[in-house]
């Protein structure tokens, strides 16, 4: 497949680099420091599962560079979604499919709202991958998995032929065919893992430990779950509780993007997150207090803290940290 992937961070690095590796055509589409080491060195992969590099030659700067291809992979971070849209919708009016790796569940509407109808596919990624330092990505532990599917639609053959090159390259895919429920159920256990890690400033192990916060870590999911139940979403009204189950399951040190965003002093997605989450709790009269305080407890680090991460500099490479 001819694949672009829009970010080369943790997400679109990680996956775009492994997919390459098994012969499809990929280019990436990078930026800043980021960018310029990729062009003078590529960009490699750290990996438990194996190094990866991508030549230089596999990059460019802007999506007006893309040539024509089957599939527009999105993963950079969600306040980038709209503006990325825009630059996106010719590819897409030419037969483009698009499918985005972002997290939140507000990026799809997003994307919808520019794109033309049926272009979209719905997708989550999952894997503990970060930029280390400009031009290298690292993958930590060995879980990397991409489940993606049509909405309202059986399985198509262009998510087929996506599958067959995931799986070719040795990721662990599946094709969904509730993939609005499958973004909730992923989402429930973001905004608990991203909102808690980075509210106490520990990883997993830390917060699942000591009752007060794995209280907290409950009830943050819950009100997520009851918000999605509230739209529509067919998620199981005991299903925070399974999540919570699945985190004592974790590697005591995993935490969040957002955890690692706050402590270098990047940029958050806390407003597609427990922002999210209370907003639109808000709109349909569902109450989210944990979600809020959340919100509003990391909300002065929301556009980024360039004094506490050593400079501007460290701040505009987490930008491209998708």
């Amino acid at each position: 497949m001819r694949i672009a992937v829009i970010g080369a961070g943790g997400v679109g690095g990680y996956f775009g680099a492994r997919l390459a590796a098994a012969g499809d055509d990929v280019t990436f589409v990078a930026r800043g420091r980021h960018l310029a080491a990729i062009r003078e060195k590529g960009l490699t992969v750290r990996s438990p599962l194996g190094e990866l590099r991508v030549p230089s030659e596999a990059v460019v700067p802007a999506v007006s560079d893309l040539k024509d291809p089957d599939l527009v992979v999105v993963a950079v971070k969600l306040w980038d979604t709209e503006d990325v849209a825009r630059q996106v919708a010719p590819l897409a009016e030419g037969g483009a499919a698009v499918v985005s790796f972002q997290n939140g569940v507000q990026k799809d509407t997003v994307l919808r709202r520019h794109l033309p109808a049926g272009a979209v596919l719905g997708g989550v990624g999952y894997v503990s991958a970060f930029i280390e330092e400009p031009g290298v990505v690292v993958h930590h532990g060995t879980m990397q998995r991409l489940v993606f599917g049509e909405y309202g639609r059986e399985a198509s053959p262009r998510a087929r032929r996506f599958l067959d090159s995931c799986l070719a390259a040795g990721i662990d895919a599946e094709i969904s065919g509730d993939i609005e429920r499958v973004i909730w159920e992923k989402f429930v256990f973001l905004v608990g893992l991203s909102g808690t890690t980075s509210a106490v400033r520990q990883p997993i192990g830390v917060v699942r430990a000591d009752p007060g916060s794995r209280t907290l870590l409950r009830e943050v999911m819950h009100e997520a779950v009851a918000v999605g139940r509230a739209m529509g979403v067919t998620l199981d009204p005991g299903f925070a509780d399974e999540r919570l189950a699945f985190c004592d399951t974790l590697p005591a040190t995993m935490t969040s993007s957002m955890h690692n965003d706050l402590l270098h002093g990047n940029r958050l997605e806390l407003g597609w997150l427990s922002g999210a989450v209370a907003e639109l709790g808000a709109g349909l009269g569902v109450a989210t207090p944990r979600n809020r305080t959340i919100a509003d407890i990391l909300s002065p680090y929301a556009l980024g803290d360039p004094a506490a991460a050593g400079g501007a500099g460290v701040t505009a490479a987490g930008a491209a940290s998708r």
